[in-house]
């Protein structure tokens, strides 16, 4: 096996690839959402861990990151601002109280040492998975255990919806398996401009020194651009592309003792998932008395990940599309906002050290694996 990962750099991509392949068509098949993400990283950290041999050009993530962050930007539409706006302070206590408990959660896996400081907060915290894996990173979290910890809620999430949509929506949950399925219609130039103009806004986001800035700045001129009247052009072969190039990005940087350490972490991790996952149900709970409206429509808008599935699974099953998104996307907003603010506050009350790494950013870290 070690020599099937150990030949030339041709027939290693070949390996990687076959792997990917392999794992996308497996989740695929069990209808859990960003399959071919979850796939990718699993491939490239199997194949780090038996110390197989690649190189994935920078440039690569940079795409992966622009691709995703358009993505994202093109929910950021006028009707989310004006549910927003409409739900008014109903909207963002129901937001901020998904964002604290998450935080809690963190402190309690971050004292009992099963994560870093930081990491643990990072991972804890609810949205759009891989936007909260890339910022981590760049405020100094350790990228692989944060994309475990928010790739594994999200598959926990989904799992959950799928029940609670099957109990309270049956079929609802089948179309949103694969987040690449049903696009909008879509052109070549449209695609190519779309792409181009991703790319541009990360590396003005980069330049600009935002953290994440190839993921925000594409994020926030998708978002403008919408608002204006242009519509973000990404088909799935391009969305395809982008997870890939992301799921290898984290799953390279995988080693043997990395994924020991995450092994061990496991039942804790699934322990304080499952814990959220109850408390944003009760918060659900308590949002269809106060704002009367149905059980499935607030459990899906407290739902603490998973956003595409959430938004597919709303929408198949005609529930308040705007109002969820409205909470969901209130939620994203504060956590870019406050989140490198809530995490350095939440690693100090866990008893972390701050260090500064060469890159600039703060990393708050009490043990670190590597």
């Amino acid at each position: 096996m070690h020599q099937f990962f150990a030949c030339g750099p041709l027939a290693n991509w070949v390996a990687l690839l076959a792997l990917t392949i392999a794992f996308s068509a497996v989740l695929s098949a069990l209808q859990l959402p960003a399959a071919l993400l979850l796939a990718a990283i699993v491939a490239a950290a199997i194949f780090s861990a038996r110390e197989g041999r690649v190189h994935l050009p920078a440039f690569a993530l940079v795409f992966a990151q622009a691709v995703i962050g358009g993505m994202i930007g093109r929910v950021l539409n006028g009707a989310v601002f004006i549910g927003i706006v409409h739900g008014g302070p109903l909207i963002l206590v129901a937001a901020a109280s998904v964002i604290l408990a998450s935080c809690g959660l963190g402190l309690i896996l971050a004292r009992a040492r099963i994560f870093p400081a930081a990491t643990a907060v990072w991972g804890s915290l609810p949205g759009a998975a891989t936007a909260m894996t890339l910022i981590a990173e760049a405020h100094g979290a350790d990228m692989r255990l944060v994309a475990f910890m928010q790739y594994a809620r999200v598959l926990v999430v989904a799992l959950a919806a799928s029940l609670f949509a099957k109990i309270f929506a049956p079929g609802a949950f089948a179309s949103a398996a694969n987040p690449l399925n049903g696009a909008a219609p879509w052109s070549f130039e449209g695609a190519g401009l779309t792409c181009l103009l991703l790319v541009a806004a990360a590396e003005t986001g980069r330049r600009l020194r935002l953290p994440a800035g190839a993921l925000l700045g594409p994020l926030f001129g998708a978002a403008l651009a919408q608002n204006f009247g242009f519509s973000a052009q990404l088909p799935a072969p391009v969305l395809a592309i982008a997870y890939v190039a992301l799921g290898w990005s984290i799953g390279l940087h995988f080693t043997r003792k990395l994924l020991l350490h995450v092994f061990r972490a496991l039942p804790a991790a699934l322990g304080a998932i499952l814990a959220l996952l109850a408390c944003c149900g009760a918060l659900g709970f308590v949002l269809a008395r106060v704002a009367g409206i149905d059980q499935m429509t607030a459990f899906l808008a407290m739902s603490p990940g998973g956003l595409d599935a959430v938004a597919i699974i709303a929408a198949s099953a005609k529930l308040d599309l705007g109002f969820i998104m409205a909470v969901q996307m209130a939620r994203f907003l504060l956590i870019l906002a406050f989140g490198p603010r809530l995490a350095s506050l939440f690693a100090r009350l866990a008893g972390a050290k701050e260090v500064t790494s060469g890159r600039g950013a703060k990393n708050w870290s009490q043990d670190p694996l590597d």
